[in-house]
Order: structure tokens, then C-alpha cells, then sequence
């Protein structure tokens, strides 16, 4: 069964700011300070995902459980979505820098570059190759 795409605005202000349990008034004010920002239709219309109405109650949360103000959360939310994005580039670069996967070779020039495990190095960058295991203490 394919799951729902969480990043789709699909739902109206009105219905967004129920489900978040907000008035739709205060989701016009999160728009205008930038802590969550709706797709808008070509009619100008806010849209919201799931994401959204996500962090919507997650804002609620900080604001009325935790005590902690607006510019709080926005600068929370800010870092959180960094935090995210460096996770996510990690988990890309992760397969490089796996220790049996690194296979090195050096060009004509000898400047030596990795290549991936099951992949080719370009033909300009030379023939000669060397599997790298580590050292051992």
C-alpha cells in the first residue's frame, strides 16, 4: 500500500488550523513570522501538508507545555530543520566513507581519487588501482 506523500499542501487553512486545534487567525500570524510557511495556489489560497499540521501542534506543544515564546520556536524549528538536513547528507555520504568499500587509484598525474565499490574510475584517470584495507595494530 503506497503511504501518503506528508509533504503534499492538500488542506485548507480551515481545515489545517482544526486539525492543528488552532484558530485559523493564528496560522495567518505563524505565516507571517516564518514558522510555517503553506504552499499558496495560484489564487493566493494557503495550502497545508501534513508536515505542516505537524509542526503546527509541535509549536502548540512548545508554546503552552514547555512556556518557551514564539522567536523560541522559530529559532528551535530552524536548527531542528538543519539538524535534518545534515543527517540526511550523512546518511548519503555514509557508503563512502565505509572502510570496505573504498577502493583508491591514481591518475597519470598520480593524484589518487576514490572510486566506489562496483564502479569503474574514468579512463583519464588512470590504471592503476589499489584496494585500501586499513592499517592494523
Amino acid at each position: 500500500m503506497e503511504q501518503p506523500d506528508v509533504d503534499e499542501p492538500v488542506f485548507l487553512i480551515s481545515a489545517a488550523a482544526e486539525l492543528a486545534g488552532m484558530h485559523a487567525q493564528t496560522l495567518r500570524q505563524y505565516d507571517r513570522l516564518g514558522l510555517v510557511i503553506p504552499r499558496r495556489r495560484p489564487g493566493g489560497g494557503r495550502r497545508y501538508s501534513l508536515r505542516d499540521v505537524a509542526t503546527l501542534r509541535e509549536i502548540q506543544r512548545m508554546s503552552q507545555d514547555e512556556g518557551i515564546n514564539l522567536a523560541g520556536i522559530k529559532r528551535i524549528l530552524s536548527l531542528q530543520h538543519r539538524v535534518d538536513r545534515l543527517e540526511a547528507e550523512v546518511e548519503k555520504l555514509r557508503p563512502r566513507a565505509d572502510v570496505g568499500s573504498r577502493i583508491f587509484t591514481t591518475g597519470p598525474t598520480g593524484r589518487v581519487v576514490i572510486v566506489e565499490r562496483g564502479r569503474r574510475a574514468n579512463r583519464d584517470e588512470g590504471r592503476a588501482l589499489v584496494v585500501w584495507r586499513g592499517y592494523e595494530d
